[in-house]
This record gives C-alpha cells, structure tokens and sequence, in this order.
C-alpha cells in the first residue's frame, strides 16, 4: 500500500510558481466541485486543485508531485460514470478546463490537433465550418482528454468506431515529467511499439493526454433515423442480431426498454411507444443507399414481430430523438427524487447480447432490483442502470452488477465497453484478464513506481 505525503504551503508555493497564482485554489468550494463526477461512487476531497494551460506546466506538475509522493487525479468535466476522476487518496485534482485550445485544423487530411480540455461537442461546432467532424458521441459534451483516456464511444460506435480508432497522435505527460509524443499523423504507422493505444482507455493511470491528434469524418450529406417497436425487450435485442447480419452500414443502432420508452416520450416530446424500442441512423451520400437501408429494415423489423416502424429524414426530429435518448440518464435523476442509481455497462459479442439481456432481466428480478435498461446494440454494448434506496437494496444493486459482469465476460464479453474501470469495476479485473493483469501491473510500476498518478482505480486493492 502506498502512502503519499500531505500538501504543504511550501508544495503549493511551487505549483503556483509552475501555473501562476490563479492556477491553484484549495477553496473548499472548488474541491467540492472536483470531488465527484456522475457516478453512485461517494466524493473524495483533493487537497488542491491545479489548472494548467499547456503540456510543459502538466509536466511540471507531475514532476513536482512525483517528487514530493502527492498524488495526482486527471479532471476533464466530471462526466464520468465510474468514479474515474474522484480523487481517492486527496492530493491534486489536476483539471484540463483551462486547455480547450485547437492547435490546428489539417482539413484537407482529415485531422485536427487539440488540448485536451475542450468538449467534444464544442470541437463539433467548430468543425462545422469545414464540413467535418469527430465522430465519437458519448452523450454529455465529454473532453476530448477523458474520451481518450477512457475510451469513450457511444451511439457512433457501429460506424465510425470508439475513440481510440479516431485518433492518431498524442502528447502524453508521464510521472516523472517526461512530455512524450506517440503515434504520427500518417495514417499507416508500424514503427516501434504502439504506445499510443497503451495510454488510449489508462485513464490516467499511465499518464496525462496534454494533447491529440483526432481523425474527422467528412459531415454526412443525408442522415435518417428509424424507430422500431417490440412486444418485448427479447423479440427487440434479436432483432439487432439479425439487422447487423445483414451488413447494412447504419450509423447508430441503439437499445431502449419500455420504460424508458415511455419516459422520453412524456418528458422529451418524442413519440415513441411504450414497449422495447430500437433506435437506428443511417448516414449516406446519395439518397437510394438510404431507401435502401430502410427498406431492408423494415422487412426486418416486420418479420421480427415489430408493431410499430417510423422513419424520419426531417433533422429536428432526428435530433429530438437522439437527445433524448442521450438524456435519459438526467431524466430519471430528475423524476426520481430519493432514488439513488448505479450506471453500469458491458458488451458481449453481438450474438451473446439476447442472452446478455435475458439473463440481466431475470437477475434483477430474482434480486428484487429494479432500473433500466439502454444500450449501444449495434456493437454488443448494453447499459443496465439499477435503482437502489438503502444500504440493503444497495447491496442487492451490487450483487446484481457482479453477476451481470461475470455473465459478460463468460460469454466472451468484457466488464466496460465504455464506461472503464474506474472504482467499481477494478475487483473484477482479475475475473476477465487474470494473468494479464498482472502485466499491467507491470507496465504501471515501469511508468509510474510512486504510484501518483490516479491511484485507486483499474487496480484491485492488494
């Protein structure tokens, strides 16, 4: 077990001299907001919370902090649904907010170069200009630097692939204060190991991303979206078998339960009925690929049972949808005064993801735990968000996340498609790498031997 050494006046005079006075506050008001994201994990207090501006002062900082034994946290904006950036043993709550800067846009390559701390929505809004865009879509407006660290993915996912397939170069601040550059902008690359994926989902475990080198996607000229309704969540999650075996190319193929359903469409003014529902987008250069991919679809859908098919090319209404569905999260929070919820996620290989959802159904009944399910189907990611109100029904929510990872890694799956390690999930590393954990042990221990950065999560404790 390690331990780290307090944050003295004298260390934060030294990190003031590296970020200026206004980079540094240990207000009680800032620590709070640093002390939690969005996850059930409960807030830990950091000591400080530091806001550098460019790689260099990263590097400084993490040099200072290595040197001393104090611990650092990497923040983007709290988005995080598995405690990843909460501060466990106190010391620096190191935050990106102030590095939103883009380095350069290499349209004609298809690449932008960014800081870490600007929103993957607002690097969107920019890249507009240029009919181009980072594909990726996690929901919240996400930094560029957690989405990396985390690999975060989203809905996109089935077409355009997680953030690691979008990206090419990083600089990357190690413990020691080391600012390395891995990867290049040439699109093929075989030289030397593949450092940049080694960061890519460390969660800042390794290091810290200080800035990244992303591939756009030129902005789809047509964009549909299908809404298909089922009798039931089995009938529904099969159907996803049977659309992706077809080889269609949809853009987005999401998940919905009932419930869920309903919810959205009484709070969100989006129409959809109150039964499992499939979610899906087309993105297309010529309108018949589009028809085509609809037509198809649909005698899917009709085939499988669905009472219910929708189509809409219209934007505002593709965009309701989808809002919606990236605000379901929210929306239970805010209908649910005094329930506490447990986000969680898995994914399966596609053929494993009925018997995923099947057996998560028939666990959360046999524990007596209630919730939700939603996820990204078109690539065997399946969210299953539980409801809990007390330490006992706490537990219970638990054992039921315990079960459901197993199940997934079983049938081939992993414990996160997207959400990571973070807290909850590192006692369960052992289950699904078993030796290979040990390797990245390892590989921690080379890059980090004080065990500074983000200490707490991916690692089970010892």
């Amino acid at each position: 077990m390690t331990t780290y050494n307090p944050v003295t006046e004298t260390f934060l005079a030294q990190l003031r001299d590296i970020v200026g006075v206004d980079g540094v506050s240990t207000a009680e008001s800032e620590r709070n907001l640093h002390a939690a994201d969005m996850s059930s994990h409960p807030p830990h207090l950091c000591d400080a919370v530091v806001w550098p501006t460019t790689g260099a002062q990263v590097a400084a900082v993490l040099r200072l902090a290595n040197a001393h034994g104090v611990p650092v946290t990497p923040w983007g904006v709290g988005s995080s649904l598995e405690g990843n950036p909460i501060p466990l043993y106190g010391g620096i709550s190191l935050s990106t907010e102030r590095m939103q800067g883009i380095v350069a846009v290499h349209a004609d390559d298809f690449q932008v170069t960014v800081q870490p701390g600007i929103g993957y929505k607002d690097l969107n809004k920019k890249l507009a200009a240029y009919g181009l865009f980072f594909p990726p879509d996690p929901g919240a407006n996400a930094t560029i630097g957690g989405m990396l660290a985390n690999n975060a993915s989203g809905i996109r996912t089935v077409k355009y692939g997680a953030s690691k397939d979008n990206v090419l170069r990083m600089e990357v601040a190690l413990a020691d204060g080391r600012l390395i550059h891995v990867g290049s902008r040439s699109i093929k690359q075989s030289s030397g190991y593949d450092l940049l994926h080694l960061f890519i989902g460390s969660e800042g475990t390794l290091g810290v991303i200080t800035e990244a080198t992303l591939k756009l996607t030129p902005i789809p000229a047509l964009m549909s979206a299908v809404v298909a309704s089922f009798v039931d969540v089995e009938t529904a999650v099969t159907a996803v078998v049977a659309i992706k075996g077809t080889g269609l190319d949809l853009a987005a193929l999401d998940f919905i339960d009932g419930s869920t359903a309903a919810m959205l469409t009484q709070e969100n003014g989006v129409d959809i009925p109150a039964q499992p529902t499939l979610l899906m987008e087309f993105h297309a250069t010529h309108a018949e690929t589009i028809e085509l991919g609809l037509e198809m679809v649909r005698e899917i859908c009709v085939e499988m049972g669905a009472t219910r098919i929708q189509a809409t090319a219209d934007p505002t209404e593709r965009q309701r949808i989808w809002h919606a569905r990236h605000q379901t999260y929210e929306t239970k929070l805010r209908l649910n005064p005094g329930i506490s919820w447990m986000p969680m996620d898995v994914a399966v290989p596609i053929t494993a993801y009925p018997a995923l959802v099947v057996f998560a159904e028939q666990e959360m009944a046999a524990k007596g735990v209630s919730g939700f399910l939603i996820g990204h189907a078109g690539d065997g990611n399946m969210h299953f968000t539980l409801a809990y109100q007390d330490k006992e029904s706490h537990e219970r929510a638990k054992e039921v996340n315990t079960a459901v990872i197993r199940r997934a890694v079983d049938l081939g799956g992993t414990a996160t498609g997207e959400h990571g390690v973070g807290i909850g999930k590192a006692p369960l590393m052992p289950y699904e790498h078993g030796l290979a954990l040990d390797v990245m042990r390892q590989i921690k221990q080379t890059l980090d031997p004080n065990s500074i950065l983000n200490p707490g999560k991916i690692f089970p404790k010892l």
